[in-house]
């Protein structure tokens, strides 16, 4: 099989736009050309972001099996769940998504604002659970498919990130096809691609798919936002490796293909540290693309370490994956960085 032997519905604009960093990338020495893909661009359904191409591939499935309603689950500021949400609103389909409280974070707006509340003005139906972070399967996702089954309903179960999936990882395959087609008008090769990584399908997507191109000159680097590495790096691997053999990629994977970087997660998942806060300030005043805390501050931070400490060598042209999340951002407001700093207060 080949990824076009999969059927896909069109949530997209179209490819992702890419563009150039050329303040960032000046600003942490001028030597590494930094450039990034947006996914936070990358469809008018609820804001975007990366869970919304993955989405194309199992919304497809759902409509296609006569399922009525999209069942997946998430932290409480989950970005995924509210793509789930705002996919199915688009599609005429109803929602429930489990929001666990998968982030130590305590704030008396968290619950309220961001992603959780952009979900619920969508009118998904939230289900409410006090558990914490994993990244393994949930008896409280199980409960709500069952819970819709009683109710007369038909579920499709999306696991959190859309990642531990048959067709999980197809969307950013289908990403990494569409990077090799902007490279060419633009004329330029990305030889580092970061992305952060968590459930993994996003990851995973990009290996499998620029493992087609079958070239040894292309790192796709992983940047840890788990704070559970082993399991995302077994996670990742096992996405990867079937996402290869569903595309038609006829070799085994390379252990050199799958690269998770650890040190930049901060204090646990979720949670910002200091190195989060200056990678979001810095690319946010450099350029005015704004990332969050949980997931893009973090792969962001990762990217500034990895050029400062040379890592990423000179004279290497970096591709940014931008996932989105910046919906998020409302909830940390309280956050020392995020929020309104004290010099203003007093006007």
């Amino acid at each position: 099989m080949s990824l076009d032997d999969f059927r896909r519905q069109p949530l997209l604009f179209g490819p992702s736009p890419i563009h150039p960093l050329p303040r960032l990338s000046e600003t942490l020495g001028g030597q590494v050309e930094i450039w990034a893909k947006r996914e936070d661009c990358n469809s008018g359904i609820a804001f975007g972001g990366n869970k919304v191409r993955k989405l194309e591939y199992l919304a497809a499935e759902a409509i296609d099996s006569g399922c009525d309603t999209l069942v997946s689950i998430g932290g409480i500021q989950s970005n995924h769940t509210r793509q789930v949400t705002g996919v199915a609103c688009h599609l005429g389909l109803k929602a429930v998504t489990v929001q666990e409280g998968w982030v130590d974070y305590n704030d008396m707006c968290y619950d309220k604002v961001g992603n959780i509340q952009l979900t619920r003005i969508m009118g998904g139906d939230v289900r409410i659970d006090p558990a914490g972070f994993d990244i393994g399967i949930r008896d409280s996702w199980q409960r709500a498919l069952e819970s819709v089954e009683q109710a007369g309903g038909k579920p499709y179960p999306i696991p959190a990130g859309a990642s531990d999936h048959p067709l999980g990882g197809l969307g950013f395959a289908n990403w990494a096809r569409e990077v090799a087609t902007q490279e060419a008008d633009v004329d330029t090769f990305f030889d580092t691609i970061i992305v952060c990584t968590v459930t993994g399908s996003t990851h995973a997507g990009m290996v499998a798919g620029f493992a087609l191109e079958d070239r040894d000159d292309r790192r796709v680097i992983g940047i840890d936002a788990s704070a559970t590495l082993d399991r995302t790096i077994e996670q990742v691997t096992r996405i990867a490796t079937s996402t290869a053999e569903s595309v038609g990629v006829d070799r085994s994977l390379r252990d050199d293909e799958i690269t998770i970087v650890a040190g930049y997660e901060g204090p646990a998942y979720g949670v910002p540290d200091a190195t989060t806060v200056e990678a979001i300030q810095l690319a946010a005043r450099t350029e005015g693309m704004l990332t969050d805390p949980v997931y893009e501050g973090k792969s962001l931070a990762g990217l500034i370490g990895m050029i400062r400490s040379g890592e990423i060598p000179p004279g290497s042209k970096v591709l940014y994956a931008h996932l989105g999340g910046q919906p998020a951002l409302p909830a940390y407001a309280g956050f020392p960085g995020l929020g309104t700093p004290e010099r203003e207060l007093s006007h």
